[in-house]
């Protein structure tokens, strides 16, 4: 925690990553908000030992702790700023609390990844599990064929392997149990339920989450903003901070 300002700004990172992916993003709001990173149970410098497989089995035990940190702060009308997976839990949480946070920030959001009908997510079914099971089979392989891609720079290989070393640190059973529920999560019923005022950031280039993704969820979304980034891949927040902390405050 940091900052001086009335409202809080509460950063949630994404799969396979920690609070430490916002160090190029949150020190930039300092001097206007009271600023608060954490790390997701299993990630960074949480306590494994927290973990709970039936709670964080689907997307909503996230959601959970997100409230629980708003209630322990005394958040109130705060800004949720997340990424990738953590743009869904985001919306759980500010749906179940729309008291704790009036605005939502979504930077590279999916509210489902899995095709279905005229619903383009970007993966079929078949490839989710081949996915989830070369997770399994081979946490550290499946690291370093996966961070670079989902990174999206290919001319900037140090982010790809920032990326991978993030990915690797995470137990490996937690892991395989967050991207099941990253990755088979359908959360496209709860976009219109959702209050805050919405920015919805978006990559040219993302394999996880392609930018007829973002427009859905603009569209589903009442009153969404959707910003197009001149950045690639998956993770501008690494790739193009001053980009994302611009967007930003346009928008808070």
């Amino acid at each position: 925690m940091s900052g001086a300002g009335d409202r809080t700004m509460l950063f949630a990172h994404g799969f396979g990553c920690d609070q430490a992916m916002w160090r190029y993003v949150a020190p930039q709001f300092h001097d206007d908000f009271k600023v608060v990173t954490f790390d997701h149970v299993g990630a960074g410098g949480s306590d494994i030992a927290a973990y709970d497989g039936e709670k964080y089995a689907a997307l909503d035990g996230y959601a959970e702790d997100i409230c629980e940190i708003g209630d322990e702060l005394g958040i109130r009308g705060g800004i949720l700023v997340c990424h990738s997976v953590s743009a869904m839990i985001g919306v759980l949480a500010a749906i179940r609390r729309p008291d704790l946070f009036g605005t939502l920030v979504m930077v590279c959001p999916s509210p489902r990844y899995i095709d279905d009908g005229d619903y383009i997510g970007g993966f079929t079914a078949d490839d989710i599990e081949d996915l989830l099971a070369a997770l399994a089979e081979n946490p550290l392989a499946w690291s370093a064929s996966m961070a670079p891609a989902i990174m999206g720079n290919p001319d900037r290989p140090e982010l790809g392997e920032e990326l991978t070393a993030s990915f690797c640190r995470v137990d490996p059973r937690i892991a395989a149990d967050f991207a099941r529920a990253t990755f088979t999560a359908d959360n496209r019923a709860d976009l219109p339920k959702l209050s805050a005022r919405t920015l919805i950031l978006q990559c040219r280039d993302d394999i996880i989450a392609g930018e007829h993704v973002g427009a859905y969820v603009r569209d589903h979304v009442a009153g969404s903003q959707l910003v197009l980034l001149d950045a690639t891949g998956h993770c501008p927040n690494l790739s193009a901070p001053d980009q994302v902390v611009e967007a930003i405050r346009r928008f808070v």
